[in-house]
C-alpha cells in the first residue's frame, strides 16, 4: 500500500523456537508508518528489514536504522537479538 508500511510488531523472544516464520505469513499486527516512526530511536526497539533481495535492492525506500536480515537465514540471525526486546519486521 502507497504511503503505508506493512510492519510485523512481533512481541516475542527470539531464545528457543524462532517464531518468526508464521509471522512472516500473516497473523501479525500491522503499524503505519507514524507508528514505525515513533518507535524508532527507541533503545528497547529492534528494526529488522527482512525483505527478499529483490524487494530491498530495488526499493529507495530503507528504514533508519534497521538490520537488514536476510529472511529464509533466520536460523543465522535470530540469536543476535536481545530477547528483551521488541522486535519489528519489515517484509513487505
Amino acid at each position: 500500500m502507497k504511503g503505508k508500511l506493512l510492519m510485523g510488531l512481533i512481541l516475542i523472544f527470539l531464545g528457543g523456537a524462532v517464531f518468526i516464520p508464521p509471522a512472516l505469513s500473516g497473523g501479525v499486527p500491522e503499524m503505519t508508518k507514524d507508528e514505525l516512526n515513533s518507535l524508532l530511536g527507541n533503545p528497547d526497539v529492534t528494526t529488522l528489514d527482512v525483505r527478499r533481495n529483490s524487494h530491498w535492492t530495488s526499493s529507495d525506500l530503507k528504514i533508519k536504522g534497521a538490520v537488514r536480515e536476510k529472511p529464509n537465514e533466520i536460523q543465522s540471525w535470530a540469536d543476535k537479538y536481545s530477547k528483551d526486546k521488541t522486535i519489528v519486521l519489515y517484509c513487505a
